[in-house]
């Protein structure tokens, strides 16, 4: 637990194994993490930082998405082709649904009340009806290779789809299920994230590089792409502070947090 007005770690909490995906939930007050290393998804009180719950996650869970109206987390079932359903409520394991190959992140859109899952093999997005748990449309990606970030501006009806294996960003139109441009983006993308206030983009990439994009309603525009710092590939913002946060592996025998702010 990193305390962001102090910069500085607050808490560690043990016994989570070779976490990928980290969702906090804020009716609950609490944190979910995926720990791909034990294939669960571990609960944590966000007061007392204990862990209340473990649920088995399939095999190698990653992202993860919360719908609000029926108290379920989705959790993308990487290795085993499927998206995980686990009631908050109980913390059982409720659903698992067959999306086929692998399975990239997954997000909830604001809008629709769905959940959009990136089908990565079969180069789909996949929406999901929280209601029923099945799989209501699939969404072709013309020139998605390894598609696994995803982020939903549910405002602008946009979604942002990172590529993996072939370092692209995907613009798709929700509403014509169309793809509305393509860009180069850092190399192994994989995590997003998004400063509505600012319309900035970013796209976290493994080979350390982080790709930054402008936001200008429905238009998308390339601003930089740089080196942050080794597997720069988690990122997350404050939309207040307008600062971006980045977990880095070790630099110098130390691990760090980079935090950017955009010089507006």
């Amino acid at each position: 637990m990193f305390d962001t007005a102090q910069r500085k770690v607050v808490a560690t909490i043990p016994d989570v194994s070779s976490v990928h995906g980290v969702l906090y939930v804020p009716e609950l007050d609490r944190v979910y993490a995926s720990a791909t290393g034990a294939d669960e998804v571990v609960a944590i009180d966000a007061k007392t930082f204990k862990i209340i719950a473990r649920t088995p996650a399939g095999d190698y869970p990653d992202g993860m998405a919360y719908a609000p109206d029926v108290h379920k987390l989705y959790v993308s079932d990487e290795h085993g082709g499927t998206d995980t359903v686990i009631d908050v409520r109980s913390n059982a394991r409720v659903a698992t649904i067959p999306l086929g190959g692998e399975v990239g992140n997954t997000q909830y859109d604001p809008v629709t009340r769905h959940i959009f899952a990136n089908a990565q093999t079969r180069k789909q997005l996949v929406e999901i009806d929280p209601a029923t748990d099945r799989v209501i449309s699939r969404i072709s990606l013309p020139g998605a290779v390894g598609n696994h970030g995803l982020y939903i501006d549910g405002a602008s009806r946009l979604a942002f789809i990172a590529c993996e294996d072939n370092s692209k960003l995907l613009v798709l139109d929700l509403t014509s299920r169309t793809v509305r441009a393509t860009f180069d983006v850092a190399d192994d993308p994989d995590v997003l994230a998004f400063d509505a206030s600012l319309g900035w983009l970013y796209v976290a990439g493994e080979s350390g590089e982080v790709s930054i994009f402008k936001v200008t309603g429905r238009t998308v525009r390339p601003l930089a792409t740089a080196v942050l710092g080794p597997n720069a590939h988690v990122v997350a913002v404050d939309g207040t502070t307008h600062q971006a946060y980045f977990p880095l592996k070790p630099m110098w025998g130390k691990s760090k947090l980079r935090i950017t702010r955009p010089q507006l």
